[in-house]
């Protein structure tokens, strides 16, 4: 059981021992009421965050066992990408420049068929978990076939996630269509809900085009008993929009209310495309609505309206999408491209301010993923998932504004610490947990085969 005692007291007695302590010349906590400490620190005991404050504070009220410094560092909250296909890194670069219907049919559905099985999203996982850790994600909600597989490289590798187990209405990798589907996924999540861990089961019907309404409402009545989240694609593309008013006389937001889906514990995807009336309706059943700007981008999908989510509400997070539609799962460009984005597309630079897209990738991102009473934001009692960014690079000097840098000049490289539950993953980005070496090999040994497969493809047509 951990006790944390209020931190006058601490100072006042002998200091008090916990497992680490970590420092930052800036402590960006996502905390409203304090959000940035001019050289701060925090403590950890049993993975959780027990004080807060200036490092002169903390180390007079205790002692660690590992002290982690911070001199030239920011340290924040790790960035949580509430969106992606985490083993779809292994279909990185394998098609491009096309739309999301023609990009699906002809290329991923058909590679995932002869490809995925265990051993492949084993390796997948591994290469994420590698990428994202030393992009500075801890959290993540994915999305892909084979849980359980991924859910144990997860546990290995030290990383945080909501794992949900996908479903649909024809034959995907291992199943003949949704009932097999659907039975698995009611299994993997009553297994995993029963252990402790940094995974989180849930569901994921796959997309309103492509699961039934019924089969829609029998996932949102099961998620609700179980008390667990739902994954889902929501009202991404043109195309969906012409699919669901052709088969159901309706909009893919309202359709899949009235299944119950907006209910449960959705984290909707996209969402590209909602009317004003939608977009209240996400904010007052409080969807978690994750932007990928970068896939919608990348498949002409279109930009969501974001800054209008905003002001009606919405809970909003950030997500990557997979690697196969992004090409990567860099969350800062995520963060980047959502602040610019939506200045330039509807000529006001004042929309979406630092400080929001921030919180976005951060404290209200665990929100939208259902992770928000774990992490986000760097308080006491949240689990220790946090970073150290390195602020001596020439793109990061003068140092006027953190938050501006963080939003506006910050890479994936310049992330030199990587903790989750209060272990180290990374440090001096020196990764702790995978060889790099032994994952690139086994994922490239992968690609080869599934180049031969394209060459095949290409000869045929």
């Amino acid at each position: 059981m951990t006790v944390t005692l209020p931190l006058s007291v601490a100072m006042a007695a002998a200091p008090v021992s916990v497992d680490m302590i970590v420092h930052g010349r800036y402590v960006v906590t996502m905390d409203k009421t304090r959000p940035v400490i001019d050289n701060g620190a925090v403590a950890v005991r049993d993975g959780v965050i027990v004080a807060v404050d200036t490092a002169e504070k903390i180390t007079a009220a205790y002692s660690a066992e590992t002290y982690v410094a911070g001199d030239d560092r920011i340290l924040m909250p790790g960035l949580v990408n509430g969106h992606t296909h985490t083993a779809m890194v292994l279909f990185r670069g394998m098609a491009d420049d096309l739309a999301l219907m023609p990009w699906l049919q002809n290329y991923i559905f058909p590679m995932e068929g002869e490809f995925v099985d265990p051993d492949f999203i084993e390796t997948g996982m591994q290469l994420a978990c590698m990428e994202m850790i030393k992009g500075g994600t801890t959290s993540f909600v994915d999305m892909y076939f084979y849980p359980d597989r991924g859910a144990d490289v997860i546990e290995k590798c030290g990383l945080r996630a909501v794992m949900a187990a996908p479903s649909i209405d024809f034959p995907s990798p291992g199943f003949t269509g949704w009932d097999d589907s659907f039975a698995a996924a009611v299994k993997f999540v009553k297994e995993r809900k029963s252990k402790s861990g940094r995974v989180i089961p849930a569901f994921a019907p796959h997309a309103p085009y492509t699961v039934s309404a019924e089969h829609l409402a029998e996932v949102a009545k099961v998620a609700k008993e179980l008390d667990v989240p739902i994954s889902f694609h929501l009202a991404e593309d043109r195309a969906e929009l012409t699919q669901i008013k052709e088969r159901y006389g309706s909009s893919p937001v309202l359709h899949v209310a009235n299944q119950g889906m907006l209910d449960s514990k959705l984290i909707a995807a996209h969402v590209v495309h909602p009317t004003d009336e939608e977009i209240k309706l996400l904010a007052d059943h409080k969807v978690g609505v994750i932007h990928n700007p970068t896939s919608n981008l990348k498949t002409a999908a279109g930009v969501a309206p974001i800054p209008q989510m905003v002001e009606a509400g919405v809970v909003l997070g950030l997500g990557t999408d997979g690697a196969a539609s992004n090409n990567d799962l860099n969350m800062w460009e995520e963060i980047r491209l959502a602040a610019l984005l939506h200045k330039g597309v509807q000529y006001d630079a004042t929309l979406m301010p630092a400080e929001v897209v921030l919180d976005m990738a951060t404290r209200g991102g665990a929100e939208a993923a259902q992770l928000g009473d774990l992490v986000g934001d760097l308080v006491v009692g949240k689990r220790a998932d946090m970073i150290q960014v390195d602020i001596t690079g020439a793109h990061m000097t003068p140092l006027y504004n953190v938050i501006s840098h963080l939003v506006y000049a910050v890479n994936s490289n310049d992330v030199v610490t990587t903790i989750v539950d209060g272990h180290v993953l990374m440090q001096d980005r020196v990764l702790k947990t995978l060889d790099g070496e032994k994952v690139r090999a086994k994922a490239n040994a992968i690609a080869a085969k599934i180049t031969e497969a394209l060459k095949k493809k290409a000869a045929a047509e």
